[in-house]
């Protein structure tokens, strides 16, 4: 998994394994009609997710709370950034009445950045997963948050509504972070699934990294071993994909056989499961693993 020198403008071509399904079908199109008639947003739209199609054909999907403008600016992320929307506090009932329609057993939250806010966003989600157990009581919740500047305090806010799982992505090596993570810090990220666990041990925390940016082998592997140092539970492996030719380019795609090998590797570090392939991410069968015997 070394690196392959390209210049910026120069893109290897996309092998077939990384070519998805258009998104078709009747629970698609139920899916998508719900989400427009609640005024809600999904990650796996703003995102421009590679397996919406197939999550959504599930009954699956990463609601994304408190408006689709970021305050951060990621190299890699295709979520519009900008000034920040006013945030919408019938959002929590909304998400909870698509989650109890969809007949949910787990749903995923996750937001945009909100560095306007001094919780970062931590109060809306403790509402939804609040919201979300009240109207579908037997529905797990698994939350993908921000890193809260680093405020303990609002962990506490989201940690207290007791999650089904704390994920938080680390998403790239720390050399690549200043271009990658705008406004994100490595060891910041790491503090933030840590106290987790010191908080919550009983709580599952997981972690995502993404390939293709420029790392090589061995700073994929530490960046694994920091997260299992850290007490991570789960990490998702994906290859990352340029959602436009305004972001960062790829400058490899990583093989099939190499996402076995990290997943195999990260078995060996003590993940209690590793979720590893060129089209997974964060989200990826999260009701499948959220679901198992991964509850701690």
């Amino acid at each position: 998994m070394g690196v392959v020198l390209v210049s910026l403008d120069a893109q290897p071509e996309r092998p077939q394994w990384l070519r998805a399904p258009a998104p078709v079908g009747d629970r698609y199109r139920e899916l998508k009609s719900l989400v427009e008639r609640l005024k809600l947003h999904t990650v796996c739209q703003s995102a421009a997710c590679p397996n919406l199609g197939e999550c959504w054909n599930r009954r699956t999907a990463t609601f994304m709370i408190l408006g689709n403008v970021c305050t951060r600016r990621c190299g890699f992320c295709a979520v519009a950034k900008g000034a920040p929307l006013a945030a919408d506090y019938d959002e929590p009932r909304r998400v909870a009445l698509a989650v109890q329609a969809l007949g949910l057993d787990y749903a995923v939250i996750t937001s945009v950045n909100r560095d306007d806010r001094k919780d970062g966003g931590a109060e809306l989600f403790a509402l939804v997963i609040r919201a979300i157990r009240e109207r579908a009581p037997a529905c797990r919740v698994e939350v993908l948050i921000p890193d809260f500047q680093g405020s303990h305090a609002a962990m506490d806010l989201v940690l207290d509504a007791a999650p089904g799982a704390m994920n938080h992505n680390i998403e790239t090596v720390p050399r690549l972070y200043r271009q990658v993570r705008q406004g994100a810090r490595y060891q910041r990220s790491l503090d933030v699934l840590a106290y987790s666990k010191r908080a919550r041990p009983n709580i599952p925390t997981k972690s995502g990294l993404m390939l293709g940016l420029g790392e090589t082998s061995e700073e994929a592997l530490q960046v694994m071993r920091d997260l299992r140092a850290h007490e991570v539970d789960i990490l998702t492996l994906g290859q990352y994909l340029r959602p436009s030719p305004k972001h960062l380019p790829v400058l490899r795609y990583a093989t099939p056989e190499e996402f076995d090998q990290l997943r195999r590797a990260g078995l060996e570090m003590g993940f209690r499961h590793v979720e590893s392939g060129p089209l997974v991410r964060s989200s990826y069968h999260a009701a499948e693993i959220g679901s198992s015997s991964l509850a701690l």
